[in-house]
């Protein structure tokens, strides 16, 4: 890993550092240099390897307390630690257990006081990643106050320290400004930012974290996801530093020892041992579509379902028999055996190719084992509300639910929380829209549909006290992640039956493609700047957990909060960055509709896909450079035929053609080059050539 730049403070201080070492060599001591005053610099410093070296310089002292010298001795090796250990969570099997870290210092010590910093770190780092504490307010609240006691102390014996601080609700940053651009439109601005601070993050971890066989430092399970908030980035741009990065970590997990078959032979619940392959391969499938290796890693686990993983219930349906599988053998623990709503994860990059392809083959496959989640939602035993998707089928039985006690808790996993109603249940609603979509049948939309429903009765009408688990207002009140498939259904189709719902639960994205409504789009992607606008650390530097690198906003929302913070801290929201960006109104991962992809790099521009259809395409582009801007883009929703590209400049009220031009499409991917004049606004639209 390469060492981290520092700020100027720590810079000045790293150079008085080294002088004032030259000085004790001569055996000048100069009061400033007593052990207290180096203590204190040493702590107020913001960055850890200035820390490091003050705290070595102050070790070489001659004379120096023994015992002092050896609490220095250990710090150091703690602080090299946190700096340099491959794993950026070594710390988390103690801190699980005693909610601290033990440094082996004495309390009594000069230099204990430097270790809360640490110790608080790694217990709020913990807090965040963990489900098991996370997702039950009591645990939350105990490490919370952990963390924050060490965080307090730390703040009041260094206050010129700015990270503990920031833990603190007292943000950093920002670091960065932009040029205001007369003419560029306020979501433009705001984009902009948006999409280049988050840039400047993933090319933060790519620069300082990646080390030489392509890990991140939270070990391939964890690092693996990253892409999910690249995508705005990765899927709607192209940034050639960042798509070699993704591709060599890729490469270098699909050909570790455990993923030599294309699935982990490591035994675990599906929703770990499908992260490896379909995290890895799903996001080549977008930015490297015509290689084969990824074709081939995409069907690899299809040939493990239809032979190893699934078979017929005793009702007849397709289903998988257990929660834990591999390669090549299935966990056969009647506790474990359950389809679930994660099981679509395992087959992630083979879905998106059946929505490239429409391959027969996986039409058969995917259609047959869709069939059981319709007939599971219909039914209504175990007090299963009818309508309602459950989150697990259990084997061979087809029951609903797992061995726990109710249906929507199946107790198939350790970490019970993991499967707990609604668990992902957006995996499944894409899958059965996808089925729907494929093969024209509307019997895999009818889940879809009574769920809508029953959260739209929800909605109208909510209880006035708190629903009892798994009755129909209890599922209803957890189904807040539904409008993502709604809104793929209403671009899709165009049908409107849905419109009473998406207008209780509609994205800002969506609310502007539906109405024209600018405003709040513009308060999004607003918030979304300032969210990255600072606290750039708490993304990058002190991120211990990387399946939660955009997470730390989190510890000051909502009810249970670690400080209360100087002013709002907003979460970063890449997904309206990716749909502003793309068209596509939901996510990338299950079924995506995005309609573009901009062959630029993702700075000094902005985009605002406005249209999107089969046979349409427009959007808004705002060239920040104070140069022309040649440019390619490719289209992947138009149908074949021949069609009109126009780019027109929009001043007031005065539009101007700058360029216009003829191509034909012949299948899902086509490319096609333009330019964009500086600094005005422009509109690209993509029309039906006419005929004659």
């Amino acid at each position: 890993m390469r060492k981290q730049r520092l700020s100027r403070r720590d810079f000045i201080r790293s150079s008085s550092l080294a002088a004032a070492g030259t000085l004790m060599g001569g055996r000048v001591r100069a009061e400033d240099d007593s052990i207290r005053a180096v203590i204190q610099r040493a702590g107020n410093a913001d960055s850890d390897q200035v820390r490091l070296d003050y705290l070595k310089e102050l070790r070489k002292r001659p004379g120096l307390d023994a015992s002092l010298r050896e609490d220095l001795v250990r710090l150091i090796k703690q602080i090299e630690r946190w700096l340099g250990e491959k794993r950026l969570d070594y710390f988390g099997r103690g801190v699980s257990r005693k909610k601290d870290f033990d440094f082996n210092i004495s309390e009594n010590s000069a230099v204990y006081p430097l270790t809360w910093l640490y110790r608080g770190r790694m217990v709020i780092w913990y807090t965040m990643e963990s489900g098991g504490v996370w997702s039950i307010p009591e645990r939350r609240r105990e490490f919370f106050a952990v963390a924050r006691g060490f965080f307090e102390k730390y703040a009041g014996a260094f206050p010129e320290n700015k990270i503990a601080r920031m833990y603190l609700g007292r943000p950093t940053g920002p670091y960065k400004r932009y040029e205001t651009v007369p003419g560029a439109p306020e979501w433009a601005v705001y984009q902009r930012e948006g999409l280049e601070r988050l840039a400047d993050i993933i090319e933060w971890w790519i620069d300082n974290r990646m080390q030489q066989d392509g890990q991140y430092g939270g070990g391939w399970g964890d690092d693996c996801e990253m892409w999910r908030w690249w995508v705005p980035v990765l899927i709607g741009f192209d940034s050639p530093k960042i798509t070699q990065a993704q591709a060599r970590f890729s490469k270098a997990l699909m050909n570790q020892e455990h993923m030599q078959k294309g699935y982990t032979t490591r035994m675990s619940d599906v929703e770990h041992t499908a992260e490896d392959s379909a995290d890895a391969v799903t996001p080549m499938m977008h930015v490297d579509p015509d290689n084969a290796l990824w074709r081939e890693y995409a069907l690899r686990p299809v040939e493990f379902m239809e032979k190893l993983w699934t078979g017929r219930n005793q009702r007849g349906f397709l289903q998988f028999k257990s929660t834990y599988f591999t390669a090549d053998r299935i966990e056969t623990n009647p506790q474990r055996a359950c389809d679930t709503v994660y099981h679509p994860r395992v087959v992630q990059p083979a879905l998106l190719y059946w929505q490239r392809t429409g391959d027969e083959r996986l039409t058969r496959l995917f259609a047959a084992w869709m069939d059981t989640w319709v007939d599971a939602a219909a039914r209504t035993e175990r007090g299963k509300p009818a309508g309602i998707i459950p989150t697990a089928i259990h084997w061979p039985d087809g029951k609903i639910g797992g061995l726990g006690d109710n249906w929507w808790d199946p107790r198939n996993h350790g970490e019970y929380t993991l499967y707990l109603y609604p668990s992902a249940m957006d995996l499944m609603t894409h899958t059965l829209l996808l089925t729907c979509h494929m093969t024209g049948k509307a019997k895999y939309l009818a889940p879809i549909r009574s769920m809508a429903g029953i959260r739209l009765k929800y909605l109208n009408s909510r209880p006035q006290t708190q629903p009892d688990p798994g009755t129909e207002a209890w599922c209803a009140s957890r189904l807040g992640g539904l409008s993502s498939v709604i809104t793929k259904y209403r671009f899709l189709t165009g049908n409107t039956e849905f419109d009473d719902f998406l207008g209780k639960e509609m994205s800002p994205y969506m609310r502007f493609r539906l109405h024209g409504d600018r405003g709040p789009l513009v308060s999004a992607v607003r918030q979304n700047a300032e969210a990255l606008r600072i606290n750039f650390e708490g993304y990058t530097s002190e991120v211990r957990y990387t399946d939660r690198v955009l997470r730390f906003p989190s510890l000051f929302s909502g009810g249970d909060r670690l400080a209360e913070p100087a002013g709002t801290i907003h979460t970063p929201n890449p997904s309206l960055l990716y749909s502003m960006a793309t068209g596509d109104p939901g996510a990338a991962g299950y079924f995506p509709l995005n309609a573009v992809r901009w062959l630029t790099p993702p700075r000094d521009i902005a985009v605002l896909v406005t249209e999107s259809t089969s046979t349409q395409f427009a959007a808004e582009l705002f060239n920040f450079d104070a140069k022309q801007r040649p440019m390619s883009a490719e289209f992947y929703l138009l149908d074949p035929g021949k069609y009109t590209l126009t780019v027109t400049t929009i001043g007031g009220q005065e539009k101007t053609l700058a360029q216009t031009s003829e191509f034909s499409v012949e299948d899902r991917r086509t490319r096609i080059s333009f330019k964009l004049p500086p600094r005005k606004l422009c509109a690209l639209k993509i029309r039906p050539a006419r005929i004659g």
